[in-house]
């Protein structure tokens, strides 16, 4: 019989979006309020792959992927997804631009040694319930040495620049457990 035990620490991070650079770095910096410091930031890409967000959102958007220098529980998620959802309402609250309903978007998640997950409201076959209104998804799987798209992989997260950024953060990640790892050890008597 398995018995249950704490999981380990996951790396979270957030895929921001939006059409104006200046208010993706606004919604950075109130992450780090909350989650303290970012330890790795992709590139600006051209968010190009489907127009789903341009009537909410407008058009030339952009993707910024960060992630945050602390380890989390996994099952802080769906509170992650609750609390960036607030930060969205906030940035679109102090944003002058009336003419866009949605100015930035905060799509939390996770990944660990196996597979990326990420956080959203809505439900579907392949998306397991967290709690609180909030699904999570396991959108990449790490096998055979890269990332692997799933049939439900959204079309950007397929793209080969975005698996180098998670490569990055998994190596970090890897890293990071390493170092807990080894403080955990009891030091080494000498003789």
């Amino acid at each position: 019989m398995g018995k249950p035990r704490a999981p380990r620490p996951v790396k979270l991070f957030a895929g921001l979006l939006s059409g104006d650079p200046d208010l993706l770095s606004r919604a950075r910096q109130l992450m780090t309020r909350r989650w303290g410091p970012t330890d790795l930031e992709s590139d600006l890409w051209p968010f190009n792959s489907t127009d789903y967000y341009e009537p909410e959102m407008g058009p030339g958007l952009q993707r910024w992927f960060v992630s945050f220098e602390r380890l989390i529980s996994p099952d802080e998620l769906a509170e992650v997804k609750l609390e960036t959802n607030g930060l969205e309402w906030k940035v679109a609250g102090d944003c002058l631009a009336a003419d866009v309903a949605r100015p930035v978007n905060i799509d939390p998640g996770y990944l660990d040694f196996n597979k990326l997950v990420l956080a959203t409201t809505k439900d579907a076959g392949h998306r397991i319930y967290l709690g609180h209104g909030i699904y999570g998804e396991v959108t990449l799987q790490y096998l055979h040495g890269g990332w692997q798209t799933r049939p439900w992989t959204y079309p950007d997260y397929a793209q080969p620049e975005y698996h180098a950024f998670f490569a990055r953060v998994r190596e970090r990640c890897r890293e990071q457990m390493h170092q807990r790892e080894c403080a955990a050890q009891p030091p080494e008597t000498q003789a």
